[in-house]
């Protein structure tokens, strides 16, 4: 048998190692290890290049952004900024027809500001809006599916955990990818909000509106957001003015978070035990795929698929725009059965060579950073899309009232306005490059 046939023959393994539930790190680990040794007939190469991709993975200095942005995600929690984020969108919009459910998704993309991760946003969010949407009369279903929406924003909007894991697979620059998320991830925001307007107006029985909150009140509120804006500006602004660097600013969010969770009485001995903990639970979790993911890429790389399939692609004389749209279904087909951060390791290898080898009419970094951008809201559709949405199980597992049939319903609205949204984004290219241009 051919190196090429043992790596096609490595996709079924791996999927239906998957399937039968093997963790998704262990499941690329145990591919390439045999896929390895199926090429050299023996042990020998796969234990050395066992030792080597553990150093070359993880002596990336880029990798320190990972835990840096989750430490930070946990000290926005416990220092109750969550809270006050959806309190001061709900005074100037909760009043209006579905206002509470924008207010949630505002909350969203600020909490996102200074989150880097999807689940973690839908999670905080969930527990400080879902109380609130249910008091005004919101539909379970809606409700639900409105903030696992949401939470697909902790990702869209900078900082990112995903785009990060991106940047270092493509090998581009951090800075620039987070600059280039801004507008989508605002647009994504935007379209949410539309959607739960034509909802409510379709099925105004299934949303109520909170009371007029005055004015003095409104701005009061608007206050208490100011150690969010404040991180915010400081990590996004002292990396694009070259302060530091992504690494160093992840830093000085974390630090940033925690000393305003101290200021609110949030962080003491075991809050600040616990989130170190939890910290060390997700980075390690994502580090295992990471190395897992690297070690079965290597072995891709050694039977030439990712060369082949570039090859077989551009061979075929497709436009451009057509094998971009057919790599981004295949997405949202793995998505409905993968995490983002698995799909993005285990296809980004194979998909990228094949999108840098076509001629999109741009210099090559803006086609990797206009693909990675496209990538990450494919990536985060999945995680509102049935039968395996993470975000939707994590919101519906805090009301066990709304069957999951409601949700998945209620949550067709979002899907496609992330569809729309792909769409403009792939026809018009300047949305996405403006601000890197």
């Amino acid at each position: 048998m051919s190196n090429l046939a043992i790596g096609l023959l490595s996709f079924p393994v791996l999927l239906g190692l998957i399937f039968v539930r093997v963790p998704i790190g262990l499941s690329m680990f145990v591919t390439g290890f045999g896929g390895y040794w199926l090429i050299e007939g023996s042990t020998r190469v796969p234990m050395a290049q066992l030792k080597n991709a553990a150093y070359s993975t993880f002596a990336s200095e880029s990798l320190a952004i990972v835990p840096m942005f989750l430490l930070m995600g946990y000290f926005a929690t416990i220092g109750g900024m969550s809270k006050a984020l959806f309190k001061a969108a709900e005074a100037f919009v909760g009043h209006r027809k579905g206002g509470v459910g924008i207010a949630a998704i505002a909350s969203c993309a600020g909490f996102g500001a200074i989150c880097g991760s999807s689940l973690a946003t839908a999670a905080t969010m969930g527990r400080v809006a879902l109380p609130e949407l249910r008091r005004f009369g919101y539909d379970g279903g809606i409700s639900t599916a409105l903030l696992a929406a949401g939470g697909t924003l902790g990702i869209l909007i900078p900082p990112s955990v995903v785009l990060v894991i991106y940047a270092i697979l493509a090998e581009q620059n951090i800075a620039k990818l987070f600059l280039a998320a801004f507008a989508p991830g605002l647009l994504a925001a935007a379209g949410y909000m539309i959607a739960i307007s034509i909802y409510v107006r379709l099925y105004p029985e299934r949303a109520g509106t909170a009371e007029r909150v005055p004015m003095g009140e409104r701005m009061k509120r608007l206050l208490g957001v100011w150690p969010v804006l404040l991180v915010f500006f400081a990590v996004v602004g002292g990396i694009y003015g070259g302060v530091f660097t992504p690494t160093e600013g992840a830093a000085v969010g974390a630090l940033g978070t925690g000393l305003i969770a101290l200021a609110n009485r949030g962080l003491n001995f075991r809050t600040l035990l616990d989130s170190f903990t939890s910290t060390a639970r997700s980075t390690a979790m994502i580090f295992f795929i990471v190395f897992g993911a690297a070690f079965y890429n290597g072995f891709l790389a050694r039977t030439q698929v990712p060369n082949a399939l570039s090859e077989w692609v551009v061979g075929l004389g497709l436009a451009p725009v057509a094998v971009l749209v057919l790599i981004l279904v295949i997405y949202l087909l793995l998505g409905c059965v993968m995490d983002s951060l698995s799909m993005i390791l285990l296809t980004i290898p194979i998909f990228f060579p094949m999108i840098m080898a076509l001629d999109f009419g741009m210099p090559s970094e803006h086609v990797a950073i206009w693909f990675g951008i496209l990538v990450l809201i494919v990536v985060e559709t999945g995680l509102i899309t049935p039968p395996v949405g993470m975000n939707l199980f994590i919101i519906n597992a805090m009301d066990r009232m709304t069957p999951m049939t409601h949700t998945y319903k209620a949550v067709s609205w979002f899907v496609l306005s992330d569809l729309i949204r792909v769409a403009i984004l792939i026809a018009f290219p300047a949305i996405t490059l403006f601000l890197i241009a």
